[in-house]
Order: structure tokens, then C-alpha cells, then sequence
């Protein structure tokens, strides 16, 4: 038995992990890399593998730096099933439609200044027809339900609570060369213990080997109890300047916890009453699947329904859903206080962009942060004091206030991720294989994790193998 660690090593982006075990290559995650754009483009061009030799992919969940390369992985050649579970499906339906738009509409801006520099046109990653081509590859899984994915291989969802349809992966493997038996967990991404909206991880006590996220693995979060005092203080101190809150948030999960924290704010008067729009269609379509899924929900949110008047934790009169880019463009002239909120969250694509740079040279505006910001993108370089930033490549003076809430975060900080995986047999558990983090991050969980009594662990390396 092998793993190949081709995405998210000593990096945050580009979940994607190689099992091969009887003669059968499984991928765990096919997620985009997102970091500079000229290595952004040629790692989301290609694999380090031939596609066509892939015999099925395991999805944690939908987000895109876990799903987005699967488009190309068909155009590629793949034609096996892509596992998940039913709401991931959902959401994936809308979010790789969406990626392949963004694809194409990107490489469009980007010919029309190639032909300006008499530069030959490149080509997308892949298109909306390609993510179409995805789709039909799904096959959803309930939680706890063990189902058989390849030879020897049974694979189980357990919830994560990260975002809608998150899971963890238990993989049971019977080696046929050596009779081995062995429980592969793979963690994707794992939520908080207490979230706005969604029930906390589950818990495992058995397994072999561990691959397990470090995001937040040197640091703490507040709560989000604090986090929704943090929000009304921002919205409040921006609203007296008679500025706007421009938020870049992803569009699946992030979206709507910060609407439903607005809604429980606006409902109790704790912020002056104005108007929010949500402006990104992948955000508005990815809420019409969070409301069809209410067996989700907290126990916090079930209150909130049963308590006050709104009917569901996402909608109240003063929430707006852009669908149109028409209305998305008459937000550029709206002139008294607003909340926008709009993807992606890293201000890499998307109609963030447009309105980050409408709104960043006013002293009046807030910028604020709530979501993780990778190296190398538009927002880590605002969220870090750049005193200029370029797009659509122009420059524009930073005159906004930046601002950056923690609290929101779906991912577990260092101390819920050493929570969860104390609940593994330290005695049987080999191996501990940490990634989707940074390097600091990733190797102060891994010393925090060995003072703990967990053995052989590791933050390996892109590209790095390891056999069984």
C-alpha cells in the first residue's frame, strides 16, 4: 500500500491524496491550488498522475480547494464514481458550475490583454461544459453507512462539521498481497465544537493511519459568540463613518454563517437596521441547499426559529440575493451604509473584486476579513497592510479600514484539532500524516501532537510518497 501527497502538503490549498492499494488508485479530494496565478495556472493545468489510471475519488466535502480539479480530471480522462456524501453532492453541483464559469470568464480578461501584448491566447482549466461532464460521476453516501469503493476498500462518512455535507473519511482496507488489514482516516477539514449553525465532528477511537488537517495548528480562536460581538462593533463603527462593510467570504459555509449572525443581531437591535446583500449567485444558490437541509441545524438555530419571527435562520427584509449582474453593478452606487457580502473569499475571482475595488480607497469603507487567507493571494496581501493592491491590474491606494474577525472560522484552531484526534488509540494509531496547513502551523501541531503521546508524526511533502 501506497499515499502520495500531491496537494495541501506544508500548504493549504489543493487537497489531494493518492492511495494505491491492490492494483486500485483511489483519490482522496481533487481540490484547486489557489497562490500565485502563474503557478496557480500550470498546477490546476495538470496532474502529477495520468487521470485515466485514477479508479474512483473520495470527497470530503464541497469546497473547491477540495473538489475544484475534478472537472479537469474528467477532461482528462477519468470516468470512475466520485463519492460523497448527498449534500456535498448538491452544493458541487452549483460550485463546479460556478468554477468553470470563473475559469472562463478569467482566461477571456486574460487573452484580451495577451492580444494587447501580442501574446498568443491560452486556454481555460476547464469549462462550465466540462463541470457538467462532473456531475453525472457523483454517487452519494449517508453518514455511518460503510459502502465498498474499490477492491478491498470500504469506505464510511462520519460528520466533520466544517461546512453542509462535510465529512471525514474511514477507509477499511484488506490488503490482498500481505492479508493486512488496515483503517485509513482521513480528516478533510474539521469544524469547531460550538458553530453558528451546524452540529459539531463526530469522534473515532480506532485507526492505523491518520491524515489529518492542521490549518489552525498554532493558534486559538475565539468564540463565535465573540465573533458576533466583534461583527456588531465593526457594522456599528462603520455605519456612524456612513461607510460600507464589504466582506469577502466563501461562498458555501462562511456566507451563511455571517447572514444568520446579522439576522440573530438585526432581530435582537443590536445593529442599525441596513440593508445586506448577498452578492454572489454561487452564494445565493448555495443557501437554497442549506435551507433544505434544517436536520443540520443546531440546537442555537432551532431556538432561534422557535423564539423570534424570522422563519429560517438565512432571510429577513433586509437580506438581499443577487442573482444578476445587472444588480450586482448597482451597488456601485449605492451611497448610504450597506453590508455586501460577496465571493470569493480569498479576493482572488469573482465580484468581491469588483467591489473591493470600488469601495478600498474610501476611509469611510471597512474591508472585512472572516475567512482564512493563503499565501500569495489578493487578501492575505490587504489583510497584511499592503499600503497599494492590484486588480484587474490597476493600482489602488488602501484608504478602507482593515478589519479581521477570527471567530467565524469552520475550521478547528489547536486546541479542537488535539481534542479530536485524542479520542485515537494512541497504541494502535502508526502514523500521523498532517496537512491543509502551512508549515508553521502544520509543524507546531505535530510537536504539540508528540507531547501528547502520539507517535510517528509527519508534515510531508508535496510530492512525497510513503508505502505501508
Amino acid at each position: 500500500m501506497k499515499l502520495t501527497f500531491h496537494g495541501a502538503a506544508q500548504e493549504v490549498t489543493g487537497s489531494m491524496h493518492l492511495l494505491e492499494v491492490n492494483d486500485q488508485r483511489i483519490l482522496l479530494d481533487c481540490g484547486l491550488f489557489q497562490g500565485r496565478r502563474a503557478e496557480t495556472y500550470e498546477r490546476n493545468l495538470r496532474f502529477p498522475f495520468d487521470p485515466k489510471s485514477i479508479d474512483a475519488v473520495v470527497i470530503s466535502h464541497a469546497h473547491i480547494d477540495h473538489t475544484g480539479k475534478l472537472p479537469n480530471l474528467v477532461k482528462q480522462g477519468f470516468n470512475g464514481n466520485i463519492w460523497s456524501t448527498a449534500a456535498t453532492r448538491n452544493l458541487s453541483s452549483y460550485m463546479l458550475l460556478d468554477s468553470g464559469h470563473i475559469q472562463e470568464s478569467d482566461i477571456e480578461y486574460l487573452n484580451k490583454r495577451r492580444k494587447r501584448r501580442g501574446e498568443p491566447p491560452v486556454e481555460p482549466i476547464y469549462t462550465q461544459a466540462d463541470a457538467r461532464d462532473t456531475l453525472p460521476l457523483f454517487v452519494s453516501v449517508g453518514t455511518d453507512r460503510p459502502v465498498p469503493v474499490a477492491d478491498g476498500v470500504k469506505l464510511t462518512y462520519y460528520n466533520a462539521g466544517h461546512i453542509l455535507g462535510s465529512a471525514f473519511v474511514l477507509l477499511e482496507i484488506r490488503e490482498f498481497s500481505t492479508g493486512k488489514e488496515w483503517r485509513l482516516v482521513f480528516s478533510g477539514d474539521l469544524g469547531r465544537e460550538e458553530l453558528a449553525i451546524l452540529r459539531p465532528p463526530d469522534t473515532l477511537t480506532d485507526a492505523d493511519i491518520l491524515i489529518m488537517e492542521s490549518t489552525y495548528g498554532n493558534r486559538l480562536h475565539g468564540s463565535y459568540l465573540d465573533a458576533r460581538e466583534r461583527l456588531k462593533e465593526v457594522v456599528s463603527a462603520t455605519a456612524k463613518r456612513r461607510g460600507k462593510v464589504i466582506i469577502p467570504a466563501f461562498a458555501v459555509g462562511r456566507t451563511q454563517e455571517l447572514v444568520y449572525a446579522l439576522n440573530v443581531l438585526d432581530e435582537a437591535g443590536d445593529i442599525p437596521e441596513l440593508p445586506v446583500f448577498v452578492d454572489s449567485p454561487l452564494a445565493v444558490n448555495a443557501t437554497d441547499v442549506f435551507r433544505m437541509h434544517p436536520e443540520s441545524w443546531n440546537q442555537e438555530v432551532q431556538e432561534f426559529l422557535t423564539e423570534g419571527k424570522r422563519r429560517n435562520p438565512f432571510d429577513s427584509s433586509h437580506i438581499e440575493y443577487v442573482r444578476d449582474v445587472r444588480r450586482s453593478k448597482q451597488l456601485n452606487f449605492i451611497t448610504d451604509p450597506a453590508i455586501i457580502i460577496s465571493a470569493s473569499g480569498m479576493v482572488e475571482s469573482g465580484r468581491i473584486l469588483h467591489h473591493v475595488k470600488n469601495n478600498i480607497t474610501h476611509k469611510e469603507n471597512t474591508i472585512l476579513f472572516v475567512s482564512f487567507q493563503a499565501e500569495h493571494t489578493l487578501g492575505r496581501r490587504i489583510l497584511e497592510g499592503a499600503d497599494e493592491v492590484k486588480i484587474y491590474g490597476d493600482e489602488y491606494p488602501v484608504r478602507a479600514r482593515i478589519e479581521c474577525i477570527n471567530g467565524y472560522s469552520a475550521h478547528a484552531d489547536q486546541g479542537e484539532l488535539l481534542e479530536w484526534a485524542s479520542h485515537f488509540d494512541k497504541q494502535r494509531l502508526q502514523k500521523t500524516f498532517l496537512v491543509h496547513g502551512e508549515k508553521e502551523a502544520a509543524f507546531t501541531l505535530a510537536d504539540k501532537l508528540e507531547t501528547q503521546g502520539h507517535r510517528a508524526v509527519e508534515v510531508p511533502r508535496l510530492g512525497q510518497t510513503v508505502e505501508f
